[in-house]
């Protein structure tokens, strides 16, 4: 089974440590001792923790059958006479889009907007993760 000290679990929500710590005092998040008195966290809790903290899906994603929203801030707008380049950040995630400048008008899409993007794909590819936080996770058996 994997673990996660309290700093990495930090890492893989985008949270301070201190807001971690804050969730385990609350008795939201479950926590453990290791051999050592560090408070470790249970790779399968942490998991049932983050999909309890996912958003409930808006309105829309009832009439749709993209159900990956990302809401963000329109960081950069790039207009040529056709076509459109947009990023948007959410949360650490940089998104870019390419769409029509019509497109781009019509939304009235600039920085500073707040946006969401709607993703739909049917290829995903998943990758482990690279040492900086998979590899520091404690596996026990």
């Amino acid at each position: 089974m994997t673990v996660f000290r309290i700093g990495e679990a930090a890492e893989l929500l985008g949270v301070s440590a201190d807001t971690v710590r804050r969730w385990i005092d609350a008795g939201r998040l479950p926590a453990a001792r290791d051999e050592h008195g560090h408070r470790t966290i249970d790779g399968a809790e942490l998991a049932a923790f983050v999909r309890g903290q996912g958003s409930e899906p808006d309105e829309r994603s009832e009439m749709s059958s993209a159900r990956n929203r990302l809401r963000g801030i329109v960081t950069a707008v790039v207009k040529d006479t056709v076509m459109a380049q947009v990023d948007i950040q959410a949360g650490p995630f940089r998104l870019v889009s390419l769409m029509s400048r019509e497109a781009v008008d019509e939304l009235g899409l600039q920085v500073g907007s707040v946006a969401v993007a709607v993703i739909k794909s049917t290829t995903v590819m998943v990758e482990r993760a690279t040492p900086p936080v998979a590899h520091r996770g404690r596996i026990t058996t």
